[in-house]
């Protein structure tokens, strides 16, 4: 950072990022980090979901964590629950698969069938 300017803009990006984090929820998605987890890459998952999520200005869309969701073979897990829609696990995530969910699941609303671990319908 060489200006006051770089330095603003810096700050708002990590405002934004926290924003995604705690903003008024009709989608909540939660990463799970349990050791397991974050040993085959759901830091990078939680990274490329924010950042995701921020290039397409998603503001309703709440990313957590919580540990270990207790099916380690299928790490890294997201949970991804939509109102209105049944809570869906997908697993066995990368950085490009995280893209696509958030593409047609995210924004489109169509589940990626690919990557799901478990449907629960409330």
């Amino acid at each position: 950072m060489k200006t006051i300017e770089d330095l603003k803009q810096a700050k708002q990006k990590a405002l934004d990022k926290i924003k995604l984090r705690q903003g008024k929820e009709s989608i909540r998605i939660v990463v799970g980090m349990g050791t397991c987890g974050i040993a085959v890459g759901a830091r990078e998952v939680m990274m490329t979901i924010l950042d995701e999520l921020g290039k397409r200005n998603l503001t309703d869309v709440t990313v957590s964590q919580t540990g270990c969701i207790g099916m380690c073979a299928k790490e890294p897990l997201i949970d991804v629950k939509v109102v209105g829609q049944p809570d869906v696990t997908y697993g066995n995530l990368d950085e490009a698969k995280v893209r696509q969910i958030v593409a047609q699941h995210i924004v489109n609303g169509i589940i990626v069938n690919n990557w799901v671990i478990n449907k629960i319908r409330e």
